[in-house]
């Protein structure tokens, strides 16, 4: 019975507390949200003669009220819009309206508040910007063309009628809508609000019309929920919009201008959402925003940037014929179904950031142009990113859209070589000294952090930086790219370790700059012309320029000329490929330097040092087999002939005394890379020097290496054999 006692004592102890502690709650929310007062004309009257202050404005005070304008309560409604509309367009200083915690029943119409006057003319002079009137006259030559155009469509205007001045409802004075409810349509079309418009909270139950509205200043609807459409078409807003955490229903923002930030992070549209021929003069911001249907953006021009990290599209999101001049980021998106970049133009320095895009549901796809949407598709880093990389891969190859599958290849090769470079030269945050630790930009405590924390467990990644109290985040961005994370193994096993990754980083630089991964044949192609045209002369030099002294044997002048013209000639060629096609350029003619100039060069020089003293001085060291003309591959063979007699009696020594003869060097060149060629040159395996030898076989090698590039290229850049390979 004691237990049971204490039990129940304690029980009530705890609701008298939980009690006492919630009543100046339940109290502040009393005060904050007191029932509303009907608005009759006297309580109308009473507010008007006594108009508030708000930021150094007068303000016509209407805030917690219940106003009834249905059509019932006309009389009450005309004479509620007469009074309003006397106090606002008094002349002087604008005169505000607030209408916060209001509740608003049947339709509120702006144009029976405001000033209605010419859209155009001299008589606004006194209240407009110059930057207002500046866009009121390109409106105006915009919509007296659209408004000739439809006359001359649907009538024919009879001689000495005029066309009706166009007007528009000025609103000069701040207009406050906080939280306020609105049971009806709220009517803003083809309003000029001069002021602030705040509206978050604010809730439309039966929509809102801001068609050919204009903002001048910064517009709040943050929070505001939208029962139903919500329209602002070819609205213009001057200044900052603020949109974030609205609930939408259908919303058409079509033909509408933003001329500065325009904020719509963590909206939610559970209907259509049309944002076509949108001019986007700010950024645009749909940070976390959430479309539960279609969103179409199309047509329209982002000249900054557009912001939808973390954006879930549970249908398609349309950004046909879009024009990006900054970039697009994508971090974090959820793409369901599709993103359709279709006929989208993109500027110098746009593109699509999507490191952390969520692409992995069966119905998921990004539709662009063939051949121009890989190259606009960008992640800062490997890491967290290779699964999105190869379903992306997987994406366009589903489409067979195969130029863009091998730019995201190459992407992702070009990441994995930044991160073995990383590798290879970065600082081991695990091993290095505190001295190495302070050159790199960590302070003195941060060095002793990271000391004590490596002696405790070694760090696995560089975030691990980050769980350290001491380190910023400014601090880490700052030294990412410098420093690795690696296990503490023996020297002799890192040596190799480094060793691996050297070769690896140098292996794949090659395979990127000679070929763009396997993604380029006329990459790959101007390469092999600039490495036949220099073997070429290499073969001609050694072959006809053997001796000065004592008896010369020397090529003539004009076989000279034309070998330096078909050397010319091809490798301008190959250089025109290489420059059209590289990232690099340069790096790859700097490729086939270190690969095709060292060797070689070695090799003359010492093959001019030693001379030649050896029988048949006079007859070429190439033979070329005589009974064929015929394009006829030779993977299969040697660069050498061989030594059975009978083999031999086909062969003949290309000849020295014909103008054409310079040809045949190149063709040798052409035959020992390629493989394949009309007529089949060898080298010949009598008294010939070693060294001559040694240069054929050394590029017969690279021969070998570049057709295996060749090929691979080919697999990967002809769709069908391509889908035949990779396709899953």
């Amino acid at each position: 019975m004691s237990r049971k006692l204490l039990a129940g004592l304690l029980l009530f102890v705890a609701w008298l507390i939980v009690s006492l502690t919630s009543l100046p709650q339940v109290a502040n929310a009393t005060i904050a949200q007191p029932d509303l007062i009907p608005l009759t004309l006297e309580v109308l009257q009473q507010r008007l003669k006594t108009p508030g202050q708000s930021e150094g404005l007068r303000t016509v005070d209407l805030q917690r009220l219940s106003i009834d304008l249905r059509p019932e309560n006309a009389e009450f409604r005309d004479r509620f819009y007469e009074l309003v509309r006397s106090q606002l367009q008094r002349t002087g200083t604008p005169v505000g309206l607030d209408l916060s915690y209001s509740l608003i029943q049947g339709e509120l119409k702006i144009s029976q508040l405001g000033l209605r006057a010419p859209l155009f003319g001299e008589s606004l002079s006194p209240i407009f910007t110059p930057a207002e009137k500046e866009q009121l006259q390109r409106d105006r030559r915009r919509l007296s063309r659209l408004s000739t155009l439809s006359q001359s469509l649907l009538t024919i205007p009879k001689l000495g009628t005029e066309e009706p001045p166009l007007q528009i409802t000025v609103f000069r004075g701040p207009l406050k809508l906080t939280q306020t409810r609105f049971l009806g349509l709220a009517d803003f079309t083809n309003t000029f609000f001069l002021n602030r418009v705040e509206a978050p909270g604010a809730q439309f139950t039966q929509g809102i019309d801001c068609a050919q509205t204009r903002f001048s200043q910064t517009t709040s609807f943050a929070g505001a929920l939208f029962g139903r459409d919500a329209r602002f078409r070819s609205s213009i807003f001057f200044g900052r919009v603020e949109f974030n955490q609205v609930q939408f229903q259908g919303v058409n923002f079509q033909n509408t201008e933003f001329q500065a930030t325009a904020n719509f992070n963590q909206a939610l549209f559970q209907q259509p959402a049309n944002f076509t021929r949108i001019q986007w003069q700010g950024n645009a911001d749909f940070a976390q925003a959430h479309w539960q249907t279609e969103a179409v953006f199309n047509k329209g021009t982002f000249s900054k940037a557009l912001f939808l990290p973390d954006a879930v599209f549970d249908k398609a999101a349309l950004f046909r014929e879009v024009q990006f001049n900054k970039p697009v980021n994508l971090r974090g998106t959820s793409i369901l179904e599709q993103a359709d970049f279709s006929d989208a133009g993109f500027a110098r320095g746009a593109y699509l950031n999507v490191p952390g895009l969520k692409f992995d549901s069966d119905q998921a796809k990004i539709i662009g142009d063939p051949g121009q949407i890989g190259r606009v598709i960008t992640v800062p880093s490997l890491q967290g990113n290779e699964n999105l990389l190869r379903e992306l891969v997987r994406n366009f190859r589903r489409q067979e859209q195969i130029p863009d599958a091998n730019q995201i290849d190459y992407t992702r090769q070009r990441l994995r070589l930044r991160e073995l470079r990383q590798q290879l030269f970065g600082v081991n945050i695990n091993t290095a000294p505190i001295a190495q630790l302070r050159n790199l930009g960590f302070s003195p405590a941060q060095v002793a952090a990271i000391a004590q924390r490596r002696v405790q467990q070694p760090f696995r990644n560089l975030t691990d930086l980050l769980s350290l109290a001491n380190v910023d985040i400014a601090t880490y961005i700052n030294v990412r790219d410098r420093i690795v994370a690696r296990e503490i193994v023996p020297p002799a096993i890192d040596a190799v370790y480094r060793l691996s990754t050297g070769l690896s980083c140098i292996g794949l630089s090659l395979l990127l700059l000679l070929s763009r991964n396997g993604s380029n044949f006329w990459l790959v192609f101007g390469v092999g012309l600039v490495a036949i045209a220099y073997f070429g002369v290499l073969f001609w030099l050694v072959d006809r320029w053997r001796r000065i002294l004592p008896k010369p044997i020397l090529p003539s002048p004009a076989e000279t000329l034309w070998v330096l013209g078909g050397f010319s000639l091809l490798s301008f060629w190959g250089l025109i490929a290489i420059f059209r096609n590289g990232d690099n350029p340069w790096f790859t003619l700097a490729s086939i330097g270190a690969i095709a100039i060292p060797v070689p060069t070695i090799l003359l020089i010492r093959l001019y040092q030693v001379g030649r003293y050896h029988s048949l001085m006079n007859t070429s060291y190439f033979m070329e087999e005589g009974t064929l003309r015929q394009l006829r591959i030779l993977i299969g063979r040697l660069p050498i002939i061989p030594r059975y007699e009978m083999f031999r009696e086909r062969y003949m020594y290309i000849l020295w005394d014909r103008r054409w003869n310079w040809l045949n060097y190149f063709d040798f060149s052409f035959n020992n890379l390629l493989k394949f060629g009309f007529n089949d040159i060898r080298l010949r395996d009598e008294h010939v020097p070693g060294l001559i030898t040694v240069l054929v076989w050394y590029q017969w090698a690279i021969g070998i290496l570049y057709i295996a590039l060749l090929l691979w290229t080919l697999s990967r850049t002809i769709p069908g054999l391509n889908l035949l390979i990779y396709f899953k």
